[in-house]
């Protein structure tokens, strides 16, 4: 296993074959999601550009290649349901336990709030004790259980909603701030690469700025 960082930055249409090869083996060997056929990689591009309009869509890379992604999708359609967000993770079956995982759902958040979103939420198939355990790490909790929501790889499947509070309610809601509206305020160093030393927050800092400019 290589011991080059894993850097994060924002997905791009052009990365669509890249996400679908992660993705592919989540539809065709497990329940992770309930998607029975592996969508066409045009079907893919526009997912991804569908998302962007909205929310971040985040690729984790290591030695030059997507190793893993991560994007926000709505909780609900309607608008009083803005400030509420489901989160989706996946990372590639030879890079986990390298950290991906983890930089993506904190590069996510951090996205987040800059949006004003205030809860987020993670659907999850049960059994899946790993993917419970990996949300409770990051203060996610459950809230609710739903019974044979889906069948695949001939079971049913449970359903487990994870749901974290990504700041404080206030009284009022603020302004939920699209992608683009949210990376109009000036720049903060995302979360996840504070504990790093300076020199190497200075060039992630770099590479995600310069996503956030490309998205303008």
């Amino acid at each position: 296993m290589s011991d080059t960082a894993v850097t994060i930055r924002m997905a791009e249409e052009a990365d669509a074959a890249a996400l679908l090869s992660i993705y592919a083996p989540y539809v065709e060997k497990t329940a992770i999601t309930f998607e029975y056929e592996v969508p066409t990689v045009q079907e893919f591009k526009n997912r991804i550009a569908s998302t962007l309009k909205r929310y971040p869509y985040l690729a984790a890379i290591r030695d030059g290649r997507i190793i893993g992604y991560a994007y926000a999708s709505q909780f609900k359609e309607r608008s009083a349901y803005d400030w509420a967000v489901e989160t989706s993770v996946y990372v590639s079956g030879d890079a986990r336990r390298t950290g991906a995982g983890s930089l993506l759902y904190e590069a996510l958040e951090n996205y987040l709030r800059r949006q004003n979103v205030i809860n987020v939420n993670a659907c999850i198939a049960y059994p899946n004790p790993g993917s419970i355990t990996f949300h409770e790490k990051y203060g996610y909790h459950t809230v609710g259980h739903f019974t044979k929501c889906g069948y695949k790889l001939g079971q049913w499947w449970d359903m487990v909603w994870m749901e974290k509070n990504a700041g404080p309610s206030p009284g009022t809601a603020g302004t939920f701030y699209t992608g683009r509206q949210a990376l109009r305020p000036a720049f903060s160093i995302p979360s996840c690469l504070l504990p790093m030393k300076e020199s190497t927050q200075v060039v992630l800092s770099l590479l995600f700025y310069t996503s956030y400019i490309a998205q303008l």
